[in-house]
């Protein structure tokens, strides 16, 4: 969320980034909702200030027998005034919410920008070469993923993993979980895969993407569409210290998202899924170390496809494709030589402070001020196009084969990584 005095102070900014993001927001009302909000408080401080000079007057009246009859009832008559204001700032200031919850972040002066604009190759690595089979013709067999079954079972885009592949996803997740902990030094969360209305809220995904999420309405809660949702808010609330941070948390979750809107847009096999698994990064840093760190974080999720001998690129999001509360934003895209596409597989982000304002997540600094955490996280990988790229890298006549790194995973676990 965006600091009332930075949006007054940035308005051009501000709207421009809205615009950009086709979020559609009546700045001239809501300038309007500040403004009456500016003018109720000051009005509340006047009279205030009114009621304390009429009740000393009351008091140096009564001292001297004078009559305070008078000045009682303008006290009265304030008081009521008081009120009113007080009630009306009240349902000023719940209307000013209401319209500064739906306003997005700012965008970095580095994205890309114009109705023209297209995402820019920050880095391509690898050979892209070309394949025969694509995964969809590998997998059908009972060693691989059964999407007729997972549907009778749930529903269209619910695979059902079995065997081979479903061995394959979960030796990739725990790679990629022990990489993160033991390479790069973050610290496991196993979340809850369920969380409130305020936790999606502090993210940034409720309201604008209240479509797209699976709920329980009996329960009021949501099943999450990434494990960012429920460790972003572990500090909802709090006031760290400065040297705490920074925090860096990996964790591995299922993820469900309806994809309302989607249908049509690759919607065979393992490109769009209502549930799949994820490894996801999340980072709390001082303000002023997040850009660097949002580097980090992308080479961190970089590694694990350079380990898995994997071509990708990365590109930096243009502003419309920045999601709603993010700053900047690289997706990686792995090479699929099958189906001849790159595949995107991690969004790593720069959220500066909007979520932290939403979540009211804080760091006390050396100075005793408390200041507002920066968030970043990104996929560190998401699985379905990472096994889609696998399957067809490492195809053979008839099947398909791990890479060299997960068969020395599965063989000497984490102790590969001390040689890496």
């Amino acid at each position: 969320m965006l600091d009332r005095e930075f949006i007054v102070s940035n308005r051009e900014l501000v709207e421009k980034s809205a615009t950009a993001k086709k979020c559609k927001i009546d700045f001239e009302y809501l300038f309007k909702v500040i403004n009456k909000r500016k003018e109720l408080i000051n009005s509340l401080n006047s009279l205030r200030e009114e009621k304390n000079r009429n009740s000393l007057k009351v008091s140096t009246t009564r001292k001297v027998g004078g009559d305070i009859n008078p000045l009682l009832e303008k006290g009265k008559e304030i008081s009521i005034k008081i009120k009113e204001d007080e009630e009306e700032l009240k349902k000023i200031e719940e209307e000013e919410f209401n319209l500064l919850k739906w306003i997005p972040n700012i965008l970095d002066e580095d994205v890309p920008s114009g109705e023209n604009s297209n995402f820019k190759i920050v880095k391509e690595f690898g050979k892209f070469e070309e394949k025969k089979l694509s995964y969809f013709d590998i997998i059908q067999s009972d060693e691989g993923i059964d999407f007729k079954r997972g549907a009778k079972i749930s529903a269209s885009h619910f695979p059902l993993y079995m065997g081979k592949a479903a061995y394959l996803e979960r030796v990739l997740i725990n790679f990629m979980l022990d990489l993160h902990i033991v390479k790069h030094n973050y610290k496991e969360i196993f979340p809850p895969f369920l969380v409130n209305y305020d936790s999606l809220f502090s993210t940034g995904q409720l309201p604008k993407l209240e479509e797209d999420m699976y709920r329980l309405k009996d329960d009021d809660l949501f099943l999450i569409p990434t494990a960012e949702v429920p460790v972003t808010n572990i500090f909802k609330d709090e006031i760290l210290n400065e040297n705490e941070l920074p925090k860096k948390f990996v964790a591995y979750s299922a993820c469900f998202r309806r994809e309302a809107g989607s249908y049509g847009k690759d919607t065979k096999g393992l490109k769009r899924l209502h549930q799949f698994n994820k490894v996801e990064l999340v980072r709390f840093t001082k303000p002023e170390e997040s850009k660097d760190a949002h580097l980090e974080m992308l080479e961190e999720a970089q590694k694990v496809l350079v380990l898995l001998g994997l071509s990708y690129r990365v590109i930096l999001l243009p502003d419309f494709d920045t999601s709603f509360s993010s700053s900047k934003t690289y997706d990686i895209e792995v090479w699929a030589e099958g189906s001849k596409e790159f595949l995107e597989v991690s969004s790593v982000s720069n959220f500066l402070d909007f979520q932290a304002r939403r979540g009211r997540i804080r760091y006390k600094s050396r100075e005793g001020k408390n200041l507002f955490v920066h968030t970043l996280n990104g996929s560190g990988l998401a699985t379905p196009r990472t096994v889609i790229a696998i399957i067809e890298k490492y195809q053979t006549d008839d099947d398909f084969d791990f890479p060299p790194i997960l068969k020395d995973y599965i063989k000497f676990g984490r102790e590969i990584f001390k040689s890496l």
